[in-house]
């Protein structure tokens, strides 16, 4: 029999928590996600679940769950996001995006 590891834990005494703090809830990061990024979290997800039912490591998960929840945490606010994204094309492309280029083809731009 293969041993289920693990490399995070949550405190479940602690009190305030909000619902992006570290060890967040898929469902409670998938919430928080823009639409447009809910089906990539929906497969990142599956993916990762796949993968603990074969490898019985839950790192993966634990990984890919940190990494949705900040970007969930960087959509919070979306004027500030979409600020980051523009900054992003420009840096990347040496070209500043129009402004009135929509969010999702600045992000595509970036790869966010």
């Amino acid at each position: 029999m293969r041993a289920v590891t693990a490399s995070y834990s949550i405190d479940d005494g602690v009190g305030g928590r909000g619902p992006l703090d570290a060890g967040a809830t898929p469902a409670d990061i998938r919430a928080k996600l823009l639409p447009e990024d809910r089906i990539g979290f929906d497969r990142a997800l599956d993916a990762a679940l796949a993968e603990v039912r074969t490898s019985l490591d839950l790192t993966g998960l634990f990984t890919m769950l940190e990494r949705w929840r900040r970007l969930a945490l960087a959509q919070q606010d979306h004027v500030a996001f979409a600020r980051t994204a523009r900054r992003a094309a420009e840096k990347l492309t040496g070209e500043i995006p129009p402004e009135d280029e929509s969010l999702a083809v600045t992000r595509s731009r970036t790869g966010m």
